[in-house]
């Protein structure tokens, strides 16, 4: 039965912006006690053809078609009258309601902005009227044979050079990141990533590149190569106090979906088309010479054999993280598990749509070894639940883009506050 503060009263949902200006999905929960939670939902760029669906109006009058109207009418009729009167403490059962009315596998029908908002807020109601901070209550739901502390904040991994889809147009790497040491605490590692973030800005006004940033904060220069944006960031790095390969590590987000061609791979470091063997030997060899400590979606979403080939040739020293081959989708992890084809996992809730169904992907990550990364869209808004989700299920790395921009900045200072709390 459920308590009288934590029954669900009603459901408002409305449309807002995010960080690029294109609409999105907000909702509020409101319990019968007066308590209630609000969740707004991110969008990306790079968007993997295995996410869940996101609904768009495509009224080109509106927008440019990228409206929200019909995912924020579907919350406040169908999918609030479906769960008005539920215990919010029920997360799963909740969950479970909202995806049978949908009634897809990808959540196209009412829309997975739609569907996250809900679960998302749901949470946030529960938590408040329990009175526990949302980290905690979430560490409540997730679930687990083996009960583990909250007693870290997850390593952060920080974008400071965009390219691809994110930048000016000129890299084909989607992300260049630097990854402080996992032993270093949690406001050192946010201290070393700013400082090292405004050496690059320096390095950029000295050889007169452009550094305005892109959607997630990095710096979007005018360099000639994908190479050219890792020696920045190494001469960067000289310029602090901190040692590459001891403090500080090199990432990257490649997203190759976006420079895979019919015929291979197509980047401005090699002339010609490289097949995928040829491909990976490229990454194999930058590794030699850079010591990456991550590369994510390194391949094509569908190239599952070549994965496998990666992993075993780099698997035992660099984290092969798969986003858009994964999309959180826990019949995907299941196939690359069996493949052996990452080491790691990118998870973003939109791409499943629902807390349980991010929890029970996370769970099967864990239960196999994969490392877990907790991350961002590229069009975010400033709601910092996902810091919460992060520390909840004691994600091994975070990554919400550079330390800067509003939307970014209000996950780290989330991660900052919960730092404290621990401490306690």
């Amino acid at each position: 039965m459920a308590e009288p503060n934590t029954v669900i009263y009603a459901v408002v949902s409305r449309e807002i912006l995010d960080s690029r200006g294109n609409p999105t999905v907000e909702t509020t929960v409101i319990l019968t006690s007066g308590y209630r939670g609000c969740a707004s939902v991110p969008s990306g760029t790079s968007i993997g053809k295995y996410e869940a669906v996101e609904l768009r109006d495509n009224d080109q009058k509106r927008y440019n078609g990228m409206g929200v109207l019909n995912a924020v009418h579907n919350v406040n009729t169908v999918l609030a009258h479906a769960i008005q009167g539920m215990d919010a403490r029920k997360q799963s059962d909740i969950d479970k309601r909202i995806r049978q009315t949908d009634a897809t596998a990808d959540k196209h029908a009412m829309g997975s902005n739609s569907i996250l908002s809900i679960s998302l807020a749901v949470a946030k109601a529960a938590a408040a009227a329990l009175r526990m901070p949302l980290y905690q209550y979430l560490h409540t739901l997730y679930p687990t044979e083996e009960p583990f502390a909250i007693s870290r904040i997850p390593t952060p991994t920080f974008n400071i050079i965009n390219g691809g889809k994110h930048g000016a147009g000129n890299l084909d790497f989607q992300e260049f990141h630097i990854v402080p040491a996992s032993n270093k605490e949690y406001p050192d590692a946010l201290r070393m990533g700013v400082e090292i973030y405004a050496s690059v800005k320096q390095i950029l006004k000295y050889r007169n590149a452009v550094y305005s940033v892109g959607y997630e904060g990095g710096f979007a220069p005018n360099l000639y190569t994908n190479l050219d944006a890792i020696e920045i960031i190494i001469e960067a790095i000289r310029n602090t106090p901190y040692r590459l390969g001891v403090d500080v590590f090199l990432g990257l987000d490649l997203a190759a979906n976006s420079f895979q061609k019919d015929h291979g791979y197509q980047i401005k470091d090699k002339p010609g088309t490289l097949q995928p063997k040829d491909f990976i030997r490229f990454l194999a060899d930058m590794h030699q010479k850079y010591r990456v400590l991550l590369l994510e979606d390194p391949l094509g979403e569908d190239e599952w054999e070549h994965w496998s080939e990666l992993t075993k040739e780099l698997g035992n020293e660099v984290l092969i993280v798969g986003d858009d081959l994964l999309a959180t989708n826990p019949d995907r992890l299941t196939r690359a598990i069996r493949e052996n084809a990452v080491s790691a996992i990118l998870l973003k809730p939109n791409q499943i749509g629902t807390v349980t169904e991010f929890f029970d992907v996370v769970s099967l990550a864990k239960k196999h070894d994969i490392k877990t990364i907790v991350s961002h869209r590229s069009g975010e808004t400033n709601d910092s639940c996902i810091a919460d989700i992060a520390v909840a299920i004691q994600s091994d790395y975070v990554k919400f883009g550079a330390p800067c921009r509003g939307e970014r900045v209000e996950k780290y200072n989330r991660l900052l506050e919960i730092s404290s709390e621990l401490k306690r």
